[in-house]
């Protein structure tokens, strides 16, 4: 497949896959608008069902969240169809009343376009278009070769385990690639490719004291808030860069006035690790604080009590073989027009985490851009909304639909065994 050919193209058909973006950007897609979530599932349904595609729903569990939905096209008769699956998400982080009090909106600046969801996801969702259009344009006997699966969820920003099990049932196990198009790095001509992301686990800790009169009583109340200090500056401790493991206290809460010795205080966290026998670890040292010592009253009389719950876990993507089998397919690509592709391990999640160990896995194959999740903007541009670059759209198009063309051509089964 010639660079060129891709070239002319998606440079033809540049405008109309950016008309498609500034479409899905004007729909407000935060998670707990199902609405909006929904209208931008109906727009993404219609877009590729001029590729072939039929559509499935499936609610969320959450009845705030809108569905998700997954689109599939089967290949052309003939036994033994390669399988592949894209994977993208239709959800954001930002509320309607932010992207108005911010002017949060399509703009464009140069090179970047800034709004919700530019770079994550819907830039990647359009990339993916962009991808199977060019597929289906230059190499027509492939693209209708294939048993194609695109998966799109509808609350990744919430980590619901839900889409994850969708994908398990949804993707065959024999499938040749999961490939998820969250937003990726370039440089010139050097590209980041995700091969590894963080697994991560969420706590709450709960201390109790003894309520008494600050003024009056003072020796016989057990303070909450000192016990949970304790415990706080404990976890801060844990962190450690050599094993890659970190551990975030995010919120604090305690007591109710302040002439009453705090009885309660509570905080909550995240910890992560790459390795899920380190991830493993830190929560069993995150547990054992609960017997941090004692938090008795000035009098003696009454011990704090210190309780640590695990609230969800999600496994780390960890580095493996048969993900590194298709970087080595995006290598070979890259290569060949002179551009060079890197690993990247990450330390947030995606879809990703939920499906590598049940189909080879690559990621961050989406367009380049910057500032996910920010919709903030000052004078000074010190802070600036999310974007992403014009420019990225088409050499990552072209990267990918390079390597998915091999992997069909080399049915990728072979090059993991």
């Amino acid at each position: 497949m010639l660079k060129r050919e891709l070239d002319s193209h998606f440079e033809r058909k540049l405008d109309s896959y950016l008309d498609l973006l500034k479409q899905m950007v004007d729909i407000n897609s935060f998670t707990a608008n199902a609405d909006g979530v929904n209208r931008l599932g109906e727009l993404t349904i219609a877009c590729f069902s001029d590729l072939g595609f039929s559509s499935r729903r499936y609610p969320s569990r959450n009845p705030s969240f809108g569905d998700h939905i997954v689109l599939s096209k089967a290949a052309d008769s003939g036994t033994e169809r390669p399988n592949i699956a894209l994977v993208s998400h239709l959800d954001t982080v930002f509320p309607l009343d932010e992207e108005k009090r911010n002017q949060f909106s399509w703009r464009v600046e140069g090179d970047k376009i800034f709004g919700p969801g530019t770079v994550d996801i819907k830039g990647g969702t359009v990339l993916m278009f962009m991808v199977l259009d060019g597929l289906r344009e230059i190499s027509p006997v492939l693209f209708h070769g294939v048993n194609w699966f695109i998966l799109l969820n509808a609350a990744e920003e919430t980590l619901e385990a839900e889409f994850g099990e969708l994908c398990r049932k949804q993707i065959p196990k024999s499938a040749l690639a999961c490939l998820v198009f969250e937003g990726g790095r370039r440089n010139n001509d050097r590209y980041s490719i995700v091969t590894a992301r963080k697994g991560m686990a969420t706590y709450r800790i709960m201390v109790e004291g003894k309520a008494a009169h600050a003024g009056s009583a003072h020796q016989s109340g057990s303070n909450a808030i000192v016990k949970l200090a304790q415990v706080v500056t404990a976890i801060a401790k844990m962190t450690d860069y050599d094993r890659q493991l970190t551990f975030n206290v995010g919120t604090v809460a305690g007591g109710t006035v302040i002439n009453r010795v705090p009885h309660m205080a509570v905080a909550s966290g995240e910890m992560r690790a790459f390795e899920s026998d380190i991830l493993n670890a830190g929560i069993a040292d995150l547990k054992a604080l609960e017997d941090i010592g004692p938090g008795l009253s000035r009098n003696g009389e009454f011990p704090s009590q210190v309780h640590i719950e695990i609230i969800n876990r999600w496994r780390p993507w960890s580095p493996n073989r048969k993900t590194n089998i298709l970087l080595s397919l995006w290598s070979e690509s890259a290569s060949d027009m002179g551009w060079e592709v890197v690993a990247e391990e990450r330390g947030g999640l995606s879809d990703a985490n939920q499906v590598w160990d049940h189909v080879p896995t690559l990621d961050g194959l989406g367009p380049s851009g910057g500032n996910a999740h920010c919709s903030e903007r000052n004078a000074d541009r010190s802070k600036e909304q999310e974007y992403v670059f014009i420019s990225s759209f088409i050499p990552k198009a072209i990267l990918n639909t390079r390597a998915i063309n091999s992997l069909i051509e080399g049915n990728g089964e072979k090059r993991a065994e």
